[in-house]
């Protein structure tokens, strides 16, 4: 292992293919980091590592399924073989349970009729996933002088926000799964920090925002790169950053 490779910072990203993931890897790219483009799909994955190298960032895929625990063993396998450390996790990877559509059609989310296979299915990406990788990779981030975590989670996760007859989210559907699943990340998030702090690795979780991806059918209102904003912010807190914080672009996001 080349000298430049032993202190180049090394991020991975899960998800990384399209939409916030793959604006946060462009963004570290940019910063001058190694980025790992986490994605299911090898093709789709080589291709957004392909398009950041050729723009000049240094990018390589990682065949990552959060939801498989050999492929997560794999790629943690994988990274400590040619990189032999990880400085910045992203947990970027997440689904609705409801497909392709705007907030305002997942009908099927509403809490008496929900089909809870559905449920199980939204939760093993959006919580076990992101304990699956995170616990893969910790031994890699304990190689780092200045490990952070980051989950990628939502406004919609604030059990004050939502529970708000007033406020932003009393006009959507009632959510059984995505919402749920993104609030029992709030809790991990916490949880992780509180164990990993005395080891100085600062763990967050980023509310992006309305961001305009396949996960909303493209209805949101901001661009991948501006809900990645709050995202690399956190990966790339000093050592007096926060740790066990809920953040937006705005700042603190209320439990």
């Amino acid at each position: 292992m080349s000298d430049q490779t032993t202190h180049q910072k090394i991020a991975l990203i899960t998800g990384a293919n399209k939409g916030i993931g793959r604006a946060a890897a462009e963004q570290l790219a940019a910063l001058g980091m190694t980025v790992l483009i986490g994605a299911r799909d090898p093709r789709r994955g080589a291709e957004a590592a392909a398009a950041l190298r050729a723009v000049g960032g240094d990018a390589h895929v990682v065949i990552l399924d959060v939801t498989d625990q050999a492929i997560v063993q794999e790629a943690a396998k994988q990274i400590e073989e040619r990189f032999g450390h990880l400085d910045l996790l992203i947990n970027n990877a997440g689904i609705t349970g409801s497909g392709q559509v705007s907030p305002q059609d997942t009908t099927d989310q509403v809490p008496s009729a929900v089909d809870l296979d559905m449920v199980r299915a939204v939760f093993e990406t959006n919580v076990f996933g992101v304990i699956a990788v995170t616990n893969a990779m910790l031994p890699l981030l304990r190689r780092s002088p200045a490990p952070r975590i980051v989950n990628v989670s939502s406004h919609a996760a604030s059990l004050t926000l939502t529970s708000d007859p007033d406020g932003p989210f009393a006009t959507l559907l009632p959510s059984a799964a995505y919402t749920p699943s993104k609030s029992a990340l709030s809790a991990l998030t916490v949880q992780y920090a509180n164990e990993l702090r005395k080891d100085g690795i600062l763990v967050n979780a980023a509310a992006p925002g309305y961001v305009d991806t396949d996960i909303n059918n493209h209805t949101g209102l901001l661009t991948p790169a501006q809900g990645a904003a709050i995202v690399v912010h956190l990966a790339t807190l000093g050592a007096d950053g926060p740790t066990a914080g809920f953040f937006g672009q705005d700042g603190p996001v209320p439990w």
